[in-house]
């Protein structure tokens, strides 16, 4: 499939801002399951950006701004030619053991109640895939989708007790019941191709992706209950929402912060690929 971003996010402030420096991730790495045709990064700013990589291999871009400036706009611009792996992830950059993904962090922490329904709907098998398929099959059965944005107190265990959250938050909600079962597991950022729906958000994706031994990573989205398919771009992972996080940064000066995200994901008619 040929996928088409393109994002558009535009800052209004109530003052000019004086300085800021923004970490964006919102490139992506090609692997076996997607070849990036096109990419392009641009804000219409008088600033500077950096590329580089995180600790854990995703693409950075190192925004700066040292001058008076009161709109901001960052575009996003790419066409990634995908193809279905069954879910797994051949041909990425691992930068970390394992080992790493088995950490738990703030947004992931677990509490008793969670670490007890993992238990539940994954003991009656022995195999990692199988137990991390019944997890999340019951996820994504158990757990609403809420459109409202997680707040920055909400953790899995929080998102879980309330029975709903947002699409970061069953990320979450997910590695953290992976983790607790011991399968490494980790928070992956990008996008998502939706067949039966209008091409026009005003938000990225999230899903997670869980370590199996003889296969790799494997993703998990508890949106949709099923694996990533070739509707999916990958753009970034890390153990949690903070570290994949398409934008963050900070600034002094600019007031309030008005802030205008679109986002538009379009698959080109009737193309087959090679």
């Amino acid at each position: 499939m040929r996928i088409h971003i393109h994002q558009s996010t535009q800052y209004a402030y109530d003052e000019p801002i004086r300085a800021a420096v923004q970490i964006l991730r919102t490139t992506p790495r090609p692997n076996d399951g997607q070849h990036i045709s096109l990419w392009r990064v641009e804000t219409d700013a008088d600033a500077r950006l950096k590329p580089g990589e995180d600790a854990f291999g995703n693409i950075t871009h190192a925004l700066y701004i040292d001058g008076a400036i009161q709109r901001l706009r960052l575009t996003v611009v790419g066409e990634v030619e995908t193809s279905d792996t069954g879910g797994v992830l051949r041909g990425g950059l691992e930068r970390l053991p394992v080992q790493v993904f088995l950490r738990e962090t703030p947004l992931t922490l677990a509490g008793v109640d969670l670490r007890s329904y993992a238990t539940d709907v994954t003991g009656g098998r022995h195999d990692r895939l199988d137990r991390l398929h019944d997890l999340l099959a019951a996820i994504h059965r158990d757990i609403a989708v809420s459109e409202e944005p997680a707040g920055q107190d909400t953790n899995a265990a929080k998102a879980f007790s309330q029975g709903q959250g947002c699409v970061q938050d069953l990320a979450h909600i997910f590695i953290s019941a992976a983790r607790h079962i011991g399968a490494p597991a980790r928070f992956v950022s990008g996008h998502l191709f939706r067949h039966d729906e209008e091409v026009a958000h005003n938000a990225a994706h999230a899903w997670a992706e869980a370590h199996v031994e003889g296969l790799g990573w494997v993703g998990f989205d508890p949106v949709t209950g099923a694996c990533p398919t070739d509707a999916y771009v990958r753009v970034a992972s890390a153990l949690d929402y903070l570290g994949a996080a398409p934008v963050r940064g900070a600034r002094f000066g600019g007031g309030k912060e008005h802030l205008d995200v679109s986002l538009s994901v379009a698959a080109e008619p009737g193309w087959r690929g090679q």
